[in-house]
């Protein structure tokens, strides 16, 4: 085996599957007996639409749910994406269980199929590879990538530190049967969903253990003044605004993604779209890697660009989560304000779209760096797209435009410059 990706969450299934089109040999495995059927987000970003359209994917997504122009970055402050620079200038509704089940339809269109029940339990790690302990078996690795959660077992029997804050508020999501119209008062946040309603509700201490059902209804009640029936619990969890990120993503043969990499407050529902653009970031690097077509320190350069990017996300849902407090009202009526000017900035910058990493050449072109525009191009005389040139997983070079180089995650690494194109070319594909 050459690869094993611990964790089949969304960072899991994109890294096996960017790993499998590149032609390595990977396995995924799951300690789970099967996949969570219930959904715990329902939000695709545009950056994440994006990254799927460079593999050919948006499509199989867009069908599954509604788009809408619009998402929300503080309650009573909402952001227009249709301002974006984005060829997806909107949210797609779709429930995260759904877009994990799509992801791992994709794998095993690529031949690769989820071990589940499989638990990464222990491993150690060498110049040459990883002896991965897999319940009771042993197996040899030369890689292994834990996307294994927040707990990450990966990340803490690597040693990796997870520094960061400490949960200082708390609270509740209950996905229960309730009539919406009766919750829907502004005093309790509320979204309604086919078949039940998903609260969201502060929690007034830590507690810990499973949700009751009559737990909830009694801060429900006590929120609103008055009953409310509920029926059915579908889902009950408890989260916190607690938030740390890990020192290192890559660690010798080690390296994290998604939520072994990062947690942070809930505020904004970037979770699966961060992991997803973890995921695609370290794909190709990793495969290259493995494969022996890779430069000198290109697998660095996914912690070199992923971690700030992780940082920024940490800093912006703390900022996000800190503000919904009821006694920064002032100050939130304040950011509403200031929001109305800086809204395309805002929109850009809590769905990604404005992620833009170091290129490692001189230049100022305002698309290095940059995810590259799906613009039309010609090629043997076919008209084609940059997104469908990069459907195979490779890198694009283009002698339009006056020249561009495109990595296959489908960011711009050289534009126009004759003089900086060997250096790009030796940065970003190798020999």
């Amino acid at each position: 085996m050459t690869v094993l990706v611990a964790g089949a969450g969304p960072a899991g299934l994109v890294v096996a599957a960017e790993l499998a089109l590149a032609g390595v040999e990977v396995a995924v495995v799951d300690a789970a007996p099967g996949r969570f059927p219930h959904p715990r987000g329902f939000t695709l970003s545009a950056r994440s639409l994006e990254l799927l359209d460079r593999r050919g994917l948006a499509d199989r997504f867009l069908a599954e749910g509604p788009v809408v122009p619009y998402g929300m970055f503080l309650p009573g402050m909402a952001l227009d994406f249709s301002a974006m620079d984005t060829d997806h200038p909107y949210a797609l509704g779709i429930a995260q269980n759904r877009v994990e089940e799509l992801l791992e339809e994709w794998l095993a269109e690529l031949g690769v199929r989820v071990r589940w029940g499989h638990e990464v339990v222990d491993f150690s790690q060498d110049a040459d590879g990883v002896d991965v302990f897999v319940g009771e078996e042993r197996w040899r690795a030369s890689y292994l990538v834990g996307c294994d959660g927040s707990r990450s077992t990966v990340r803490k029997r690597a040693g990796i530190g997870f520094p960061g804050v400490d949960a200082t508020s708390y609270g509740l999501i209950a996905d229960v049967e309730a009539d919406f119209d009766a919750l829907a008062t502004g005093e309790v946040f509320v979204l309604p969903r086919p078949g039940y309603v998903r609260i969201v509700l502060d929690e007034p201490e830590p507690r810990t253990g499973p949700v009751e059902l009559g737990y909830v209804r009694e801060l429900l009640n006590a929120r609103l003044g008055r009953e409310v029936p509920l029926g059915r619990a579908l889902w009950l969890s408890r989260f916190s605004d607690a938030a740390r990120q890990a020192e290192s993503y890559v660690r010798g043969r080690v390296i994290l993604a998604g939520d072994s990499a990062h947690v942070h407050p809930p505020a904004g529902a970037v979770g699966v779209n961060v992991a997803l653009a973890d995921a695609m970031n370290l794909g190709w690097k990793l495969a290259a890697t493995v494969s022996g077509r890779a430069p000198d320190g290109l697998l660095q350069t996914y912690h070199d660009e992923r971690h700030p990017v992780g940082a920024r996300v940490v800093r912006t849902a703390r900022a996000q989560s800190l503000l919904g407090r009821e006694d920064l009202s002032p100050v939130r009526e304040l950011v509403a304000d200031l929001g109305a000017a800086a809204g395309p900035y805002l929109a850009e910058l809590v769905t990604g779209v404005d992620t833009r990493y170091d290129p490692r050449i001189p230049g100022d072109h305002p698309l290095l760096g940059r995810l590259a525009p799906n613009l039309a191009v010609e090629v043997g005389g076919r008209s084609t797209t940059i997104a469908e040139l990069l459907r195979p997983g490779r890198p694009v070079l283009l002698d339009e435009f006056g020249g561009m180089l495109v990595r296959p995650d489908g960011h711009v690494a050289w534009v126009a410059d004759p003089e900086t194109l060997p250096v790009a070319l030796r940065t970003w594909t190798g020999p």
